[in-house]
């Protein structure tokens, strides 16, 4: 059996400039996401730079994407040698008014999949004494988020999971890496009304290339977290410095919807 990448949320964003980073890397890449005429057009961008790719539709939400996954890689002869958990969204506005499905959802996508894969081929990483595991978080993940509850404390869980995984692996050869970039221009806004929040409007964005660039570079060098643009590590420490009780009333002055048109 081959090494193989395997890369979710890969149609677009973040995920697919990882997938276009590891590349490069020269190992079959496994192309996951639910978009599959997306997935097609990556996995044709990495065949024209060389590299063997397969663009698997998969939904992450279906609670056996994970036996899907681990049987299509067997089929094709391959092991999960990297994992880049990628796939992500996010939802904006009062926790008790937005569909509680769609909240559930993300969760099961951010937090669930990215878990369900971590555990599925981190033994055999261990047991190969290679590899090892890119987990995309974001910088939300260091403190709470009123008016994106879900997303926020989705990604606090990847912080924290990913930094316990870091230590319990160390020495082994494996590495576990969590990549929390800030705000990035990718399709990532445009769904669940996030566009709206005031603090995407206006924070500073980073660009996808860069940023799949850094994360992929810290990886491949072992860091347990890559930040990597400063004004996001600044952003990061400001959030560990500031009581909680004022940097949630902070980020809730900021992210606090507009009313709408004839609303309350």
């Amino acid at each position: 059996m081959k090494p193989a990448i395997v890369v979710t949320g890969a149609s677009s964003g973040i995920g697919r400039a990882l997938a276009l980073a590891a590349a490069a890397d020269a190992a079959p890449m496994v192309l996951i996401g639910h978009l599959k005429q997306d997935l097609d057009e990556v996995a044709a961008e990495l065949a024209r730079v060389g590299a063997e790719a397969h663009a698997l539709a998969i939904d992450l939400t279906d609670r056996d994407a994970g036996q899907h996954i681990e049987d299509a890689l067997s089929e094709r002869d391959l092991f999960c040698d990297v994992l880049v958990n990628s796939a992500g969204f996010g939802v904006f506005g009062l926790a008790a008014e937005i569909s509680r499905d769609e909240q559930l959802k993300l969760i099961d996508v951010n937090a669930r999949a990215l878990t369900d894969l971590s555990l599925r081929f981190l033994p055999g990483m261990l047991q190969r004494g290679r590899g090892g595991i890119l987990n995309v978080g974001s910088i939300t993940g260091y403190t709470a988020g009123p008016y994106m509850a879900s997303y926020f404390a989705s990604k606090a869980f990847v912080r924290s999971f990913t930094a316990a995984l870091a230590v319990e692996v160390a020495g082994t050869g494996v590495t576990v890496t969590c990549l929390a970039p800030g705000i990035v221009r990718t399709p990532f806004l445009e769904h669940g009304r996030v566009r709206e929040a005031r603090l995407v409007k206006f924070a500073p964005r980073g660009n996808a290339a860069e940023i799949a660039a850094a994360g992929w570079r810290g990886f491949k060098a072992g860091k347990r977290v890559v930040i990597p643009r400063l004004v996001d590590r600044l952003i990061a420490t400001f959030c560990t410095l500031i009581p909680d009780r004022a940097l949630l009333r902070l980020i809730a002055a900021i992210q606090r919807p507009r009313p709408q048109a004839g609303g309350r």
